[in-house]
């Protein structure tokens, strides 16, 4: 009976958390088709950013080092701008969007640039902290192989060292993941909150914790259309692998954007700690 009732329970839980990804997705269809042209041309700026730079980097490597650092500088500067312009004008979308405004009156100001590439270098280092805490785990698992060779489960100590290795690069790559989706919404609390590079990424624990479930299915749904280019790919139909790609790029990339700052607006209404919160009491 109580089984019963655990598995009753985590049944709803899923269908609440269903439903709410539906609500999102829903909202962003509307949102992104009666805007579809302003919202896939600011998509569009980034995509061209991105590939730039990587072409401009190929070109100039053997040219000038010098050269080719600064424009790889140039345009990720962009790239971040467009980006944070991107969110700006969804946000103007869901607060006013029967009145117009342009793209350039939604560009990030220097002090939102600079805060937003702080409050990177403070989600990289979540992730390399998060990798350090993770290093006991190889020191519990060191001695259990071991244990495992002398009973003849392994065969020898290089092939105990490779399933270490394995294990550790799959908890670490878990890790990462786990910690990106908890982190990854401080860029939407600089543009919307004007918050500080630091504050924005402790409301970003703060706000997606007991989320992470209903971010992930969201981040499932909206990902499947990358996930069939990957399938296709594999099975080396290139014409479906290229029209699957094309869709992805022209419409799930835009409703992507929209979904998650709906998303974000959602868990910021819910949510009822205090502006500052305290980071470790929010890390679970």
């Amino acid at each position: 009976m109580i089984e019963f009732l655990k598995q009753r329970a985590f049944v709803d839980f899923l269908k609440e958390s269903t439903f709410a990804v539906n609500d999102v997705i829903f909202k962003a269809w509307h949102v992104t088709k009666r805007n579809y042209f302003s919202i896939a041309t600011l998509c569009f700026l980034m995509f061209i950013t991105s590939n730039a730079s990587g072409l401009m980097a190929f070109f100039l490597k053997d040219v000038n080092k010098g050269l080719s650092s600064l424009m790889a500088l140039i345009f990720v500067l962009l790239y971040f701008t467009i980006n944070l312009s991107l969110f700006k004008y969804i946000f103007h979308l869901l607060d006013d969007e029967e009145n117009e405004v342009t793209i350039v009156s939604t560009l990030p100001t220097r002090l939102q640039i600079i805060r937003f590439i702080v409050a990177t270098l403070y989600f990289t280092l979540c992730i390399i902290i998060g990798g350090i805490f993770l290093m006991p785990v190889l020191y519990i698992i060191d001695p259990i192989l071991r244990y495992m060779v002398q009973l003849g489960w392994v065969n020898n100590f290089q092939e105990a060292g490779n399933v270490i290795i394995t294990v550790a690069v799959a908890i670490g790559v878990l890790a990462i993941f786990m910690i990106w989706i908890r982190v990854s919404f401080f860029p939407f609390f600089i543009i919307d909150k004007n918050a500080k590079s630091f504050d924005s990424v402790k409301l970003s624990l703060a706000t997606t914790r007991g989320n992470f479930t209903k971010i992930l299915l969201l981040l499932l749904v909206l990902g499947g259309f990358y996930f069939f280019y990957l399938f296709f790919s594999y099975l080396q139909w290139p014409i479906v692998a290229f029209i699957v790609n094309i869709i992805s790029s022209f419409i799930v990339v835009p409703l992507s954007s929209v979904s998650l700052t709906i998303a974000y607006r959602q868990m910021v209404s819910d949510y009822k700690g205090n502006e500052h919160p305290d980071i470790l009491h929010n890390i679970v």
